[in-house]
Order: C-alpha cells, then structure tokens, then sequence
C-alpha cells in the first residue's frame, strides 16, 4: 500500500488508533499527491465513536492503522490531539467531500458515489455537479440491502473500475465502510478511496444536518441523536466512558502503543 508522507506528520495513537494531526489543506494535498503518484490507498475519518469501536474490535483497528491516512472528523477528536499538544483541524466527511470536488476540479479528477439508496446516490451525483460546474461524476453504485453474490460482487467492481475514476467516495456508513475499503482495495483501479459515512444523506438532503455553530461547539451528536434517537443512543451512550479514555491517556495513567497495521 501506498504512503503518502510528503504533507502529513506521524500518526498519533488516540487509544490505540493512530490518528494524522492534520486539517483539511493537509488532507486535501494528500489526496493530490495520491492520485497523481497512481498509487492504492484509503482514507479513514475518525470521530470519537469510531475510535471507541477500534477500541473494542482489533481487526477494525488494524484497518484503521493501515490506512494511508486517517483523519480527525469529530471535534472530539480534533481535542484529543490537541489536548496531546498536536495541532489539527476537525476534517468533516461532507466538508472534505465538497473541498474535493472543488479542489480537484481543475484537474479533472474522476469521482464514483459508492452507497446510499439509489435515489440519494443520483440526488447528491446533481447536487455536486451543481455546486461544482466543472465536476466530473463518473458514476454511481447502490449496494442491494443484503448480501451479495459472488457475482454481484464482481460486476459492482467491474463497474466502478470501467468508469475510471480517481476518488471512489464510499457512503456506505461505519464500519461497514471501512471493512469493504480493506477487502476491495486490491481490487479496484482507483488510486484512492474515502469513507464519508453520513455525507451522502447530508449532502443529498436526505437527512437534516446540525447547524454550524453546533458542529464547531462538538455538539453535533446531540443534533443527531435527537433526529435519529432509535438508531444512534447505544453509538453516543459511550461518549462518557470516551471521555474518561482521554483523560486517563493524557494524564498517563493508560498507555496506548500504537500498533502498526500487519
């Protein structure tokens, strides 16, 4: 796998994930330099239940640990790494995924939606082309509720790789997400591929987003547990305990080394 390290520090173990201190100029000039070097690499956004969940499960840890890059999403994150003296900015899924398109709009990178129902895949294809004119959107793929076959599997990857793209934008939520970028790497042309999570109904419309002055407070989670209790309470009843983790970590009463992805 691809390293890219010309614009990112080392990684920096957030119990035991380790996380780039970086903000979104840093990553998007990553991804530049990814996909003009050809090479095959993911990215992982990491907001605190995402580490919470690595915490618990090593195999999703490793994934995490060998990314090519993973980056702070949550302000809870983006504290942590302060609060270990590293400077970071919060690297917001559907902020990244909007700063991509622009960014790489004048070179003309190939993007592929990977997720989401196949009305909000189509819905969010025009919504970036209309924030983004010079956009090019190379294609879409719905993943069927269910498992799929064998066959089903291989014509999605035949698909997405005859469309040539540069960036594959996988929506598919965590970790669901991050386990398919892991498995389907070596498999896919695409020189880089990014797990967005939510972005994809945020950007769509097809779910509300908190407002700005709630992301930037880190009180998101309480926006979205309010709007999706049923499905989200066992995801941000472990923020306490998160909480305490940090502590612990940064008074150095627990140690995390990090372990590099084998």
């Amino acid at each position: 796998m691809a390293k890219y390290t010309q614009y990112v520090a080392e990684r920096i173990s957030l119990l035991g994930v380790g996380v780039h201190a970086v903000n979104m100029t840093a990553t998007l000039d990553v991804m530049a330099e990814a996909i003009s070097q050809e090479g095959k690499g993911y990215i992982c956004l990491a907001p605190a239940h995402n580490l919470m969940a690595c915490r618990a499960d090593e195999k999703l840890r490793t994934i995490f640990n060998r990314s090519a890059l993973t980056v702070p999403d949550g302000m809870g994150t983006v504290w942590f790494l302060r609060l270990l003296g590293r400077r970071a900015g919060r690297v917001y899924g559907p902020d990244l995924m909007l700063a991509a398109c622009k960014h790489g709009a004048t070179m003309g990178w190939r993007h592929f939606l990977l997720g989401g129902a196949p009305d909000v895949a189509e819905t969010l294809a025009q919504r970036l082309r209309t924030a983004v004119p010079d956009l090019v959107v190379a294609g879409t793929y719905s993943p069927p509720f269910g498992e799929m076959t064998d066959i089903d599997t291989a014509g999605m990857l035949a698909q997405v790789n005859a469309a040539r793209p540069d960036l594959i934008w996988v929506g598919l939520g965590s970790p669901k997400q991050e386990r398919w970028m892991a498995e389907f790497r070596g498999r896919l042309d695409a020189p880089l591929l990014v797990g967005v999570g939510a972005a994809f109904d945020f950007l769509s419309g097809a779910k509300p987003q908190a407002p700005s002055w709630m992301q930037r407070s880190g009180m998101e989670w309480l926006f979205r547990l309010l709007s999706e209790p049923r499905r989200l309470w066992k995801r941000y009843a472990a923020y306490p305990l998160f909480v305490l983790l940090v502590l612990a970590q940064w008074l150095g009463f627990a140690r995390y080394p990090l372990e590099e992805g084998r």
